[in-house]
């Protein structure tokens, strides 16, 4: 399977998708946004452990295609058409990547602008590189985040940086986003696709098992209750028990070597 606007590699367990529009800043157009989501659908199904989504060129993406939106407001007679039937899409993948149990990580390269941003904190884990810079540009065109920025946002960082990110629209270096615990860490340009890669394959060659659980968990901690979050351990627990994973984890630990998952 070939896509238009992204590129898929599979190394091993690991799959690396990349937003293939760099004379666009790989800005997330209607076509891109299905063939991300047909991409992840793909990497599921080949039984891929971790995914590492980056952006060709400069940068990592700029956010919503401006263009592709003028002129399907232009063609429909409404401004706001864009922001029918592609946002429904570009938000069925940002559901797609927190609802899929693998580990993915964002590495960012360049610029991350807008709905990049969001699509970068929608991944489990956020590597930029020290020449990366985020910028929540919605309101700098009189538009509203989505993407789930309101969501992860604030979650990430707190309310009042969110706040300020989100109402001003100013830009941010990779090194404030990490200060502020809105990305895991910075590393050099040059070393930003190696690093992720060293992360992905050490989640891949982890229990995946539990870390789909472990995703799953953290989904529902910010709306569920004590109580209810316990339930939910409880039940994920009893699943990673009696799963093949911790079998090998206990033999490992108790014959004193390195264990072998498989992900079941």
């Amino acid at each position: 399977m070939s896509f238009e606007t992204v590129n898929y590699v599979l190394n091993g367990t690991v799959a690396t998708i990349t937003m293939n529009r760099p004379d666009a800043l790989n800005a997330l157009s209607m076509q891109m946004g299905n063939d991300l989501r047909s991409a992840i659908q793909k990497a599921a199904a080949e039984g891929v452990r971790a995914v590492v989504l980056t952006g060709a060129g400069r940068a990592f993406s700029s956010g919503g295609d401006l263009k592709e939106m003028q002129e399907m407001g232009e063609a429909e007679g409404r401004i706001e058409a864009f922001l029918d039937s592609p946002l429904k899409s570009l938000h069925g993948l940002i559901r797609l990547i927190r609802e899929t149990p693998i580990p993915f990580i964002a590495a960012v390269n360049g610029i991350c602008a807008g709905a990049g941003v969001n699509l970068a904190l929608a991944c489990d884990i956020v590597i930029a590189s020290d020449d990366a810079a985020f910028r929540e540009a919605f309101v700098r065109i009189g538009l509203t985040p989505d993407c789930g920025g309101t969501f992860f946002l604030p979650r990430a960082i707190g309310e009042k940086l969110a706040a300020e990110l989100l109402m001003t629209g100013d830009s941010i270096s990779s090194e404030r986003a990490a200060q502020i615990g809105m990305i895991n860490r910075v590393v050099p340009a040059a070393s930003l696709m190696s690093e992720s890669a060293k992360l992905a394959v050490k989640l891949a060659m982890g229990p995946t098992g539990s870390i789909g659980r472990i995703k799953r968990m953290l989904n529902a901690s910010f709306s569920n209750d004590l109580t209810a979050q316990l339930v939910l351990e409880a039940e994920c627990q009893i699943k990673s028990g009696q799963s093949s994973d911790f079998k090998e984890g206990l033999a490992a630990f108790f014959d004193k070597r390195p264990p072998v998952f498989t992900g079941k």
